[in-house]
């Protein structure tokens, strides 16, 4: 499909709500509030054959009353009364097609007749479809809120395409307590029209986009899925949480988006075909993407030598990897498990290192000559500076997880300035900081979030990300 389309559905010029309505906890109003929030973008019209005005604002019978060429028709009616309205957006050459209700594939056999029926309409005449049974499309840089989201999120890095609408709305949420925004959010629901693969291209070419975040239960066209996967990655990563994994969550994908799962492992290797980085919760599907926001255009490797994912054989200590440093041992070998369980292999240290440590008098001669690198707990802010320079020095250590513990000696948020210090005179290896705790540690937790870095309360979540930083840059490699 021509790119103009996507333009007709994702920066529109003029937009056409049927079914607007002003009644309070409606799909129809919240889509109604979400589209004034852009008014100042572009024309807004509002369909309603029962109502002369929604919000003061003048209602048309029909969409071929309005005296204006629509970009985007979004349609909020009952599912018996799509195909009409269709059928009328088709008499108007709108550009593009939100559908929003529900009652079809995902229902019954009978809905998915009437699914395909009207996808026919559509695609007869070129018309890109979304839908139906979705929240609809968001892009949040030129103030787009085709949806019944319950807010629309602030404009950043992350292209999030959902099959399921509601999981959107809670994400969007969380967005805000966490900081982060988005270039654009799709609810694509039963795919009758545009697909996955439609919207990972658009995403892909996107220059507003730097990481792609998706949850799917379904693919489609599993060859194209790959092709266009592979394409993108090139250029910039796509992490996916997959539901439908268990009998059980196949079974309840059926009744929601008309999909049939498949078996978790013919994904999890197509995923890895396609260079994919796949996670288990949607709590690691955002920090992972929100990690590559930060630290997806190094241009080192931290991977390691011979080091491809998570899912390869347990790594252990590598000519050339990661170091974890810390102030406290449990921390240090809780973090140095993780590494294990997810194959990020922990380089050699030089001796070297630990003579600059030791040589600089700044920490306690009791810390360990080993990887991990504990400098004890009476580790002050100078004594961490030195152990970090030492480590990036070395030219085989590629990357540092950043462990502190609050003791009382312990000073979180002059940490967090070492670590945004550091990392400028190393920008090709990433720090990850780890800082556990919870009142005190949070301010050195505010001032990495100022400086636009993300920090770990849980060992497991830096090494994750860890991971996918050595998964995404091993892939590159590749091409």
């Amino acid at each position: 499909m021509k790119l103009e389309k996507f333009e007709n559905l994702f920066n529109p010029q003029s937009v056409a709500l049927i079914g607007a309505t002003d009644r309070a906890g409606s799909v129809g109003f919240g889509i109604v509030k979400n589209l004034l929030f852009g008014k100042s973008q572009r024309k807004i019209f509002f369909v309603n054959p029962n109502s002369k005005k929604v919000l003061k604002q003048k209602t048309f019978v029909s969409i071929l009353n309005i005296k204006q060429k629509i970009d985007l028709a979004v349609i909020a009616v009952p599912s018996k009364s799509v195909k009409s309205v269709v059928l009328e957006c088709v008499q108007a050459e709108v550009g593009s097609c939100v559908i929003i209700s529900s009652g079809f594939a995902e229902l019954s056999k009978e809905g998915g007749a009437l699914q395909k029926e009207i996808a026919n309409l559509l695609r007869e005449k070129n018309i890109p479809l979304v839908g139906p049974n979705c929240l609809g499309v968001i892009n949040p840089s030129v103030k787009l809120n085709a949806s019944f989201a319950p807010e629309t999120p602030k404009s950043g890095g992350i292209a999030f395409l959902s099959q399921s609408g509601a999981l959107i709305d809670s994400v969007i949420d969380k967005s805000f307590l966490d900081d982060f925004g988005f270039s654009l959010i799709v609810s694509y629901g039963n795919e009758a029209g545009l697909s996955l693969n439609d919207f990972l291209r658009v995403a892909g070419k996107d220059e507003k986009t730097k990481v792609i975040a998706v949850y799917l239960e379904e693919i489609k066209n599993g060859q194209e899925f790959i092709e266009v996967s592979l394409e993108i990655i090139k250029r910039k990563p796509i992490v996916i949480l997959k539901g439908g994994k268990t009998q059980i969550g196949k079974k309840a994908v059926q009744s929601h988006t008309a999909s049939l799962a498949g078996d978790e492992k013919i994904y999890s290797a197509a995923f890895k075909k396609a260079g994919i980085i796949e996670v288990e919760t949607i709590e690691d599907l955002f920090l992972t993407a929100q990690a590559f926001l930060v630290y997806g255009n190094l241009c080192g490797n931290p991977a390691g030598v011979g080091i491809v994912n998570h899912r390869g054989n347990p790594a252990g200590v590598n000519s050339s990897g990661w170091a974890i440093l810390t102030n406290g041992g449990a921390v240090g070998v809780i973090t140095a498990d993780w590494c294990s369980r997810f194959s990020v292999g922990m380089a050699d240290i030089p001796q070297m290192a630990f003579e600059e440590i030791e040589k600089s008098k700044k920490v306690s001669s009791s810390f360990t000559r080993n990887n991990p690198l504990d400098i004890i707990g009476d580790a002050s802010s100078e004594g961490y500076s030195v152990a970090l320079m030492a480590l990036l020095k070395q030219e085989k250590i590629k990357g540092v997880i950043f462990c502190q513990t609050l003791q009382t000696m312990t000073n979180t948020e002059e940490n967090a300035k070492i670590i945004i210090e550091a990392q400028k005179n190393f920008p090709e290896k990433p720090i990850l900081p780890l800082f556990l705790g919870g009142k005190i540690t949070q301010k050195g937790r505010d001032f990495l979030k100022k400086n636009n870095r993300v920090s770990f309360n849980e060992p497991r979540d830096a090494v994750l990300v860890a991971s996918a930083l050595n998964e995404h840059l091993n892939l590159q490699a590749r091409f």
